[in-house]
């Protein structure tokens, strides 16, 4: 008898991929990942191998189990400061135990699904955080630039410059000075930049050193690296300092990788992260590295970007990278003795004022936040990571407390009558100033009040009600004008913070139209396309109407058909998705016993008879993921979809695109009260391909299927 056998092995295409993509991808990621690695390790005061060692697990660790398939993890700049703290104050064998607690916490998080809390911190508290480790980690390797040796605090390596500036050290000088200009000076070069700047300053400084600096000090590696690993083992110290050495680390190791992720996203089309996977893939790798004796893993922007950069498409590039570490320190680690100390400062002394951009800034200062940002960064480099964070984090909650209780109240008298604007957010912070403007109002007056406020609490509006009343128990009369969203004032609001993305416009514009797929939806004004879909501008072409009909060809309707065939002949869209949604406005004045009087609305709405005809002749749909009978106007809906779909390969051009698979028609549904996308199935193809069509609209809510064939009905 027969037996079937089930293959589990990836197929063919798949390998094609990893080997056209991901392999050469992880080579220049792996080139890229030993000189940070080692001076990353050499900042930290860590043994050089913890470095090599944290780059491999967390390739590979990482890698596999995160929920950012390009993101690649290893040693981070932003932690050199809190390691180096934890080494002198306990040692390294302790600093590895407490790297390996912080990971079990980061576990816990991510399977808590709390982790992502950790991106409510303010930007301006972030980036501050990493601005400050930043010039910490610059002035530290300025000095060993400049051949001399970094001092345990900023203050510290401050005070020392002087003497290093004025101090010969010969071939470190030439080595530091000679990285840091060819880091800088590469990537400015025509043509160049698929070879990373860091990996040609050290080759090119190793190779001169080996000619001409036979006394400047190298990379000094155990001669059997896995020997050598120092192990992790219980720290000397009270609960409180362990408790907060490994919340320091788990913190900050979760909010520099949860950030990279969400960055590296914003580089690819692909699958977005899962920050609570993400957060347990780094904390897997922190507990593994941690008990190999290795340094704290993070995500990292620098090797994640190289990563897309070089071409990646899945999460074996990641893992490879640690694969080729892996191999390169056990089978030739002699070659990495010969690179001067120098050379890894000067690419970490560069890293470091990376750290410091000044986009952030221009960003911060624009909506008012770069007092934080200033505050943070300073208190980090000067008092420590920890201080500096909390006193940023105590300084933003009272900036957001002050522009609470921020509310301006003028009054203003013409022709007898007084008016009172009240503008910004009035809560019961602000109820005694208030107060005190509403009361200096004569009593019989007649009074206008205008509220054009972003908040209203309860206190603020009994106070106003309460002296309302009064006012006009004495005779006045009090009118009282609410505007809490003007048109006019968000266009203005707009334009005033335009700056930071009129680049992109401006690229766009120039470029013309590329969108890649055409979206057809409903005019409800609670649909918002690029919601559903998370495109960025010019991602798509959208049309939407009443219903999202699409009437067949010959129907008349000149305005879609010029859509649809402008989207197919002309841009060559790849996918043409079709819309609808719950409580559709249009779907029930069909179903309605008075239908509208409008002569141009009933004779747009007649196209929804067909699929009148056809969600009759369907036995109740029943929504997949809550089990619930849909009522009457959202199974016309979803029918209505799947009859749009057919109505599209009417068109010639539309058919012909299909067929020679240039083009895919995918049908959605969306529930608002949910906020879920369901796949509409029109027939048995898209059946068996519901994953894998969902895959193409990303949206923010749940996917499930809903099978509505018109043509086996």
């Amino acid at each position: 008898m027969p037996t079937s056998t089930t293959s589990h092995s990836p197929p063919a295409s798949v390998w094609k991929s990893i080997l056209h993509h991901d392999l050469p991808a992880s080579l220049v990621v792996f080139l890229i990942a030993i000189p940070l690695s080692l001076g990353i390790a050499a900042a930290s005061g860590a043994p050089l191998i913890a470095g090599l060692v944290a780059a491999v697990v967390g390739g590979v660790v990482a890698g596999a189990i995160g929920g950012s398939p390009l993101q690649v993890s290893g040693p981070a700049a932003g932690l050199t400061v809190v390691v180096a703290s934890l080494v002198t104050q306990f040692g390294w064998a302790a600093t590895a135990a407490i790297t390996c607690a912080a990971g079990l916490l980061q576990i816990l998080l991510g399977v808590t699904r709390i982790g992502r809390l950790a991106l409510s911190l303010s930007p301006a508290v972030v980036h501050g955080m990493l601005a400050g480790i930043g010039v910490t980690i610059a002035v530290q390797q300025l000095h060993v630039v400049l051949g001399g040796k970094a001092q345990s605090s900023l203050i510290a390596n401050v005070a020392e410059l002087p003497a290093q500036l004025v101090t010969h050290h010969g071939h470190s000088v030439v080595a530091g000075v000679l990285t840091v200009a060819i880091v800088l000076a590469w990537p400015r070069l025509p043509k160049v930049n698929v070879v990373p700047a860091p990996l040609v300053a050290v080759v090119a400084v190793t190779a001169l050193a080996a000619i001409a600096m036979p006394h400047v000090t190298r990379v000094d590696l155990p001669d059997k690296p896995l020997e050598s690993l120092i192990l992790p083992k219980l720290p000397d110290g009270t609960p409180a300092e362990l408790l907060t050495a490994v919340l320091t680390v788990a913190l900050v190791a979760s909010v520099e990788s949860l950030l990279s992720a969400v960055a590296v996203d914003k580089l690819h089309r692909g699958a977005r992260s899962n920050l609570d996977r993400e957060l347990i893939g780094q904390g897997a790798a922190n507990t593994v590295s941690g008990l190999l004796g290795g340094m704290p893993v993070t995500g990292v922007i620098v090797r994640s970007s190289t990563n897309v950069a070089a071409g990646a498409r899945t999460r074996a590039s990641s893992i490879l990278h640690g694969l080729w570490i892996a191999a390169f320190v056990l089978a030739a680690g002699a070659m990495l003795e010969l690179i001067p100390m120098a050379a890894l400062a000067g690419v970490l002394l560069v890293t470091g004022l990376r750290l410091v951009q000044l986009a952030h800034i221009r960003t911060l200062r624009r909506h008012d936040e770069l007092l934080v940002y200033v505050v943070t960064a300073v208190g980090v480099a000067v008092l420590g990571l920890a201080e500096g964070v909390l006193i940023g984090l105590v300084l933003a909650l009272i900036r957001v407390l002050y522009r609470l209780a921020r509310a301006t109240v003028t009054s203003t008298e013409s022709g007898g009558v007084w008016t009172v604007r009240i503008s910004g957010a009035l809560v019961f912070l602000g109820v005694a100033s208030l107060v005190r403007k509403l009361r200096s109002i004569p009593p019989g007056a007649h009074v206008r009040v205008e509220l054009t406020v972003e908040h209203l609490d309860h206190a603020a509006y009994e106070a106003i009600e309460d002296w309302r009343r009064g006012h006009i128990a004495r005779g006045g009369s009090v009118e009282v004008l609410r505007s809490t969203a003007k048109m006019l004032d968000g266009v203005r609001e707009f334009e005033a913070s335009a700056e930071s993305i009129r680049p992109m416009l401006a690229k766009l514009a120039a470029e013309g139209q590329r969108p890649e797929h055409l979206f057809i939806t409903c005019a409800d004004s609670r649909i918002v396309p690029t919601m559903i879909t998370t495109s960025g501008p010019g991602d798509q072409f959208c049309v939407r109407n009443i219903g999202n009909l699409v009437p067949p060809k010959g129907s008349n309707s000149s305005s879609v058909d010029a859509a649809i065939e402008y989207a197919v002949d002309v841009l060559g869209v790849r996918s043409i998705v079709v819309c609808g949604h719950s409580s559709c406005g249009a779907a029930a004045a069909t179903l309605a016993a008075d239908a509208p009087t409008g002569s141009g609305l009933q004779a747009w709405l007649r196209h929804f008879e067909p699929s009148v005809r056809h969600a009759v002749g369907l036995p109740d749909i029943i929504d997949p993921a809550t089990g619930v009978k849909l009522i009457a106007a959202d199974k016309l809906s979803v029918a209505n979809v799947a009859v749009q779909l057919e109505n599209l390969r009417s068109f010639p051009s539309v058919r012909r695109a299909e067929d020679e698979g240039r083009l895919e028609l995918i049908g959605l549904w969306f529930d608002i009260g949910a906020a879920a996308a369901r796949l509409v199935l029109d027939r048995e193809p898209f059946l068996a391909r519901a994953d894998g069509e969902l895959s193409k609209i990303r949206s923010n809510g749940t996917a499930s299927a809903i099978a509505t064939n018109p043509s086996s009905q």
